[in-house]
């Protein structure tokens, strides 16, 4: 075969190749965008948590001492009261009678008593010149000291009809929310029995929850550090608690109780935080997740939620690397902390991680990262001084 024929199979045979290059690199598949940011990385404190109850520090019902009628309201089912503020009247006539009738005894009672000590006198004059026995100042003794007794009698008398004459007024022997009126008016009130309702106080506010054993223990040893015991509140130890309500942020409470046996049952003892509840949004009977310091502060690597997929039974996160590689690591995962998820293994903190665009990963395709720096909180919400270690490690 002549060279130039020779020459010209070989350019065929090269622009063919170059051709097919061209091909496959424009049948290539683009570089997928994604999000990517380095993770946060703070120093955090754990936390226990426990889900219980809110309940009042003081609650009454409210009941009549004396029996009667019941013959006016004076407030609005569900409102607000104050001390001392009128709630109910009893019917007051009869207790208007009982209490002139007494006041009249002891008018009569006083009256024999000056009579009885006039007596007295002139006796003991008399008896001292020798014009009457001693038996006839005994007797006018006797008398005196009789009336006497009868004025303190009356006075009593006056005394209970009085007591009785301001029980017709009940009033509210605490501050705080009023429940519906339980009975109507017209109705007969039996004394120290019929309730007629209900106040709880609302500012501030206990929350009830059960500890096991095993964190009673831990945490009464911590309080003994801080020079207090568990009982008498761990020395006020800060506390957070969160309610359904999701647009609330947590509220700021301090352990200030528990109780001083452990329940042989349930093998938990009861704990009570109290919280400052200035806009009555805690309510009686409420549930709640407190959060309770578990651990020291320690350096945590956080990472959003989004940026973990599934691999099987394992979590991963992805990193890309300067050419845009991507590569799986496996984590191990911790609580939820300040919006962000704790990763307790498998990274080092200095990674780059995709955050947004993990259903454009494909194995074997490069991804187009566009550089993002997280917040050092995820969320608008005010972060917890204690977060709950909700999510052992899984």
């Amino acid at each position: 075969m002549p060279m130039t024929l020779v020459r010209v199979a070989l350019l065929s045979c090269a622009i063919a190749v170059l051709t097919g290059f061209q091909v496959l690199a424009q049948n290539a598949p683009p570089a997928a965008p994604v999000t990517v940011a380095k993770p946060v990385v703070r120093d955090v404190i754990d936390s226990d948590e426990f889900i219980g109850r809110f309940q009042a520090v003081d609650e009454v019902s409210v009941r009549s001492r004396i029996g009667g009628y019941l013959q006016e309201v004076h407030f609005q089912d569900g409102t607000m009261v104050k001390q001392g503020d009128l709630l109910f009247v009893i019917d007051q006539r009869p207790y208007v009678n009982a209490l002139n009738e007494a006041t009249a005894s002891l008018e009569v009672a006083k009256s024999t008593l000056t009579n009885a000590d006039a007596q007295f006198a002139r006796t003991q004059a008399l008896a001292g010149t020798g014009s009457l026995s001693a038996s006839n100042l005994d007797d006018r003794r006797r008398d005196l000291i009789s009336a006497q007794a009868n004025v303190r009698g009356a006075q009593a008398a006056v005394d209970r009809a009085s007591l009785d004459m301001e029980y017709t007024r009940i009033t509210a022997p605490l501050g705080g929310r009023v429940d519906r009126r339980l009975i109507s008016v017209g109705n007969l009130v039996q004394a120290d029995q019929t309730v007629l309702t209900t106040i709880v106080a609302l500012d501030p506010i206990d929350f009830y929850f059960d500890v096991d054993e095993r964190r009673l223990l831990s945490y009464a040893d911590e309080a003994r550090k801080r020079g207090s015991a568990l009982q008498q509140g761990g020395g006020g130890l800060d506390v957070t608690v969160t309610i359904a309500d999701s647009r609330q942020q947590p509220f700021k409470g301090k352990l200030d109780f528990a109780e001083n046996r452990v329940d042989n049952e349930s093998g938990t003892i009861r704990v009570r935080a109290r919280f400052p509840n200035p806009n009555f949004i805690l309510q009686p009977g409420l549930f709640g997740r407190i959060q309770v310091a578990g651990s020291n502060s320690y350096r945590a690597i956080l990472v959003p939620d989004e940026a973990i997929g599934a691999d099987q039974d394992q979590r991963v996160v992805y990193t890309v690397d300067a050419d845009g590689n991507v590569t799986p690591k496996s984590v191990r995962l911790g609580p939820k902390l300040y919006g962000y998820r704790v990763i307790r293994g498998g990274m080092t903190g200095d990674e780059t991680i995709i955050v947004n665009g993990l259903m454009r990963i494909r194995p074997g395709v490069k991804v187009a990262p566009q550089l993002i720096q997280l917040p050092q909180e995820a969320s608008n919400e005010e972060a917890p001084a204690q977060a709950a270690a909700q999510g052992s490690d899984q």
